[in-house]
Order: structure tokens, then C-alpha cells, then sequence
């Protein structure tokens, strides 16, 4: 679903970047996209090929380093103006992991706002205090065929 109004945003000459977190390395989406000559930037800072429940507490510490330089990199993104339709994908999965807190989370929101951006974050789990600062939730449930 963000990819989709992702693709949908750039379509309207928007700058769009997507920011994927607990996602390893791997490539189906980046491969498609560049397969589309698509204007989406898609951005990763986890260098494990492994996805995050996979990985050692060694592992996991060093891609904790790394995916805050990714919510780091979201900040400054916010800041600089750089784009107007971010996608904070699985972010609500850092959440999960105690990576970051809600409160870092509502402020990406707020500073975002302040800007015009138009943010989609992603995730499993909706958390309680997120609530008063979006505009719309979107459940998708999935069910064993």
C-alpha cells in the first residue's frame, strides 16, 4: 500500500523518498523501482543480510547503530525540506524492538506537519500515543489460505 501511493505521489511530480528499516538487504523493492525509472529514492542503512529477529545480540547492536542513523537521516530529511512525501517503512517495528520510543516517532510527525510533508509510516503494531497526531489508519490482515 505506501509503495503504491508512493508511486502514485512521484506520478504527481512530488520528491518522494522511502526510508526502510528492519528489511536486511534485501532487493525485490529497490529492483523494481529502478526498474520503473521511477523518481523515489529508497533508502537503507542496515548492512546485515539477515532480517533483525535473525541476527545475534552483536549483530543486533550494530544494526541498532545503523538504523538510527536511518531515523537521524529522516530527521534531517525533515529539515532540509528535501522531499515532500516521506514512507517511514517498518518504523512502527523499530517501535517493537525498543529501538526508538513513540516520542521520536511524534516527533518526526510533528516536524513533518510544520513542513507540509505528507508521511506514511508502516509497521505491524499501531501504538496508542500515535494516534492524536495521524490523519488516517490503514489495518491490513492477513489470513493462512
Amino acid at each position: 500500500m505506501a509503495l503504491g501511493k508512493s508511486i502514485r505521489s512521484c506520478s504527481r511530480g512530488n520528491s518522494v523518498v522511502i526510508i526502510q528499516f528492519l528489511k536486511g538487504k534485501e532487493t525485490v523493492e529497490l529492483n523494481y523501482l529502478n526498474n520503473m525509472n521511477l523518481e523515489i529514492k529508497l533508502f537503507r542503512f542496515e548492512k546485515s543480510n539477515k532480517y533483525y529477529e535473525d541476527l545475534n545480540e552483536q549483530e543486533r547492536l550494530e544494526q541498532r547503530e545503523n538504523i538510527i542513523n536511518g531515523l537521524s537521516f529522516a530527521r534531517k530529511l525533515l529539515t532540509t525540506c528535501e522531499c515532500n512525501f516521506l514512507v517511514l517503512d517498518e518504523i512502527l517495528g523499530v517501535l517493537d524492538y525498543g529501538i526508538a520510543q513513540p516520542e521520536d516517532v511524534i516527533q518526526l510527525i510533528v516536524r513533518g506537519r510544520e513542513e507540509g510533508m505528507h508521511m506514511i509510516l508502516t509497521g505491524r503494531s499501531m501504538y496508542e500515543q500515535l494516534r492524536p497526531y495521524v490523519d488516517s489508519i490503514t489495518t491490513v490482515e492477513t489470513e493462512d489460505v
